[in-house]
């Protein structure tokens, strides 16, 4: 009854503060926030099944999607991913979860966005100066998460964010908080993320220096240096809630039980600080856990359609398993996203 009382508490003051923060006006503000690379899906299996994963969650890529989830890696694991974007982009991520005893669980991770050289152009020289400069994005975070009972997970993740491009940087640090409920029926979970928490971010850097002279009829003031100003920007803060339930399972996990044969449904729902809300529908099919096919849908996005991805697992002898993911995304005239990642963990 104590949990209870303390998972109540938790849920009404994410809600008291979730209702803070966005009851104020219409969401739908795309294009104003920084660090929109923080809302880029991380792993094939989530790419797989459109992002459904508040739930559904349990391995590495939970420090992104449900930090407090990391406790249901129960190995020591390491996780990578790779993801060519549009516009010769490419989105990254690495990490890697300890387990400390059976209820707590603490873990490491990167997320990089890089992109190729980007040509200097300028009002006399449209076509190029010859001179090239980059543009990069990432993210440095730590996640820990611990069980105060056997239904109930609690996480916090804590990151370092920034922004490059050309010679100026915009950094800050953020958090997110979150839970997973294990539900005594037919296998329920219940997950919550409150992600990107912190500060706002602000370009900087020696480009943003400029000569400048007041009165340029006075001979005296030739070599004034100014700097130019530029303004802070939110981080893209989401709000994210999801259920996922076995449809078909064992051990009385689903509504039809199966020993070989899984089949999971998982329900999202998010409210971005810079967009409209939307719901990410997402399933998963595994035969004896090691093959396994995934698909999904986003209701109420502009470009997203249909999602789709496949894995397997093997193992690797001694307590070690391997499982590779790869899926596929559909972003209408943008063409398809292909995303490719790899876990090895050892128990």
């Amino acid at each position: 009854m104590k949990y209870m009382k303390t998972l109540l508490t938790i849920m009404l003051v994410t809600l008291f503060i979730h209702g803070g923060v966005y009851g104020q006006g219409n969401n739908d503000k795309s294009g104003t926030t920084a660090a929109p690379f923080l809302k880029i899906c991380v792993g094939a299996r989530a790419m797989g099944m459109a992002g459904a994963m508040a739930g559904q969650s349990d391995d590495v890529y939970s420090m992104y999607w449900n930090p407090s989830a990391i406790t249901k890696v129960g190995a020591i694991a390491f996780s990578a991913s790779q993801a060519d974007w549009f516009a010769d982009i490419t989105h990254n991520f690495v990490g890697m979860v300890i387990p400390m005893g059976e209820d707590n669980a603490i873990g490491f991770y990167g997320i990089f966005l890089d992109m190729d050289p980007i040509q200097v152009t300028t009002i006399d020289a449209p076509h190029g100066t010859g001179e090239f400069f980059k543009a990069s994005d990432l993210a440095l975070g730590v996640t820990y998460a611990r069980k105060p009972v056997d239904f109930l997970s609690l996480g916090v993740g804590a990151k370092f964010i920034q922004q490059s491009i050309f010679n100026e940087t915009a950094s800050t640090f953020a958090f997110d908080l979150s839970s997973v409920l294990d539900i005594p029926y037919k296998g329920m979970k219940l997950g919550m993320n409150f992600s990107n928490i912190g500060g706002k971010m602000r370009l900087d850097g020696r480009d943003l220096i400029k000569e400048f002279d007041l009165n340029p009829d006075n001979t005296l003031n030739t070599g004034v240096e100014a700097k130019l100003a530029t303004q802070h920007w939110d981080l893209p803060v989401n709000f994210r809630v999801g259920v996922a339930m076995d449809i078909v399972g064992k051990d009385d996990a689903g509504f039809m039980q199966n020993e070989k044969n899984r089949l999971t449904m998982a329900i999202d729902g998010n409210h971005p600080a810079d967009a409209a809300e939307h719901v990410n529908l997402g399933m998963e099919y595994s035969f004896n856990e090691l093959i396994s096919l995934r698909g999904g849908y986003q209701v109420n996005r502009d470009i997203e359609e249909l999602f789709y991805g496949a894995g397997i697992n093997a193992s690797l002898g001694g307590g070690a398993m391997f499982r590779f993911d790869y899926a596929v995304a559909s972003f209408g005239d943008l063409d398809y996203i292909h995303v490719f990642s790899g876990s090895i963990s050892f128990k």
